[in-house]
């Protein structure tokens, strides 16, 4: 196995910390959150779909457009409320992150690239990070579907 192999099932595995959750959701859950000023579950799932189209693209070079109505200035206002669309742009952020990683050589984890979203980072550090921010807000949408209140 290659280094953009074991890559690839690492951050395939870690993502599993958000997808093992999908079978349980219900639209009911979307519009949860923990407080009124936070957000709720679907304005998680979609800023997550979100930040890995905007890794695929700016980080990974494949050539796509993204949204970013979560990102920035983005606020929630309760718009994503639709389960299907929400899992099915996930699915479709998980797809275009994986062949952007594919698409890497071997070799070329150790690549800088800079964004100004993070600055300077390698290729292999910027998994590191769409790693944890997906596991960090996969986290997130568990309590929330536990605890939150709609």
């Amino acid at each position: 196995m290659n280094q953009t192999q074991a890559i690839l099932e690492l951050w395939l595995e870690s993502r599993t910390r958000l997808t093992n959750q999908f079978t349980q959701l219900n639209e009911s859950d979307l519009l949860k959150r923990l407080h009124p000023q936070s957000n709720c579950v679907g304005f998680l799932l979609k800023h997550i779909g979100e930040v890995e189209q905007l890794f695929a693209r700016n980080v990974f070079g494949l050539d796509i457009k993204g949204s970013i109505e979560t990102i920035g200035v983005g606020k929630d206002k309760d718009q994503f409320t639709n389960l299907q669309e929400l899992l099915d742009y996930l699915e479709e952020s998980k797809v275009n992150l994986e062949q952007a990683i594919n698409k890497v050589l071997p070799d070329g984890w150790q690549e800088e690239i800079t964004t100004k979203e993070f600055g300077t980072r390698t290729k292999a550090q910027a998994i590191g990070r769409i790693t944890s921010h997906t596991a960090y807000h996969a986290g997130q949408i568990g309590i929330i579907v536990k605890y939150g209140l709609i």
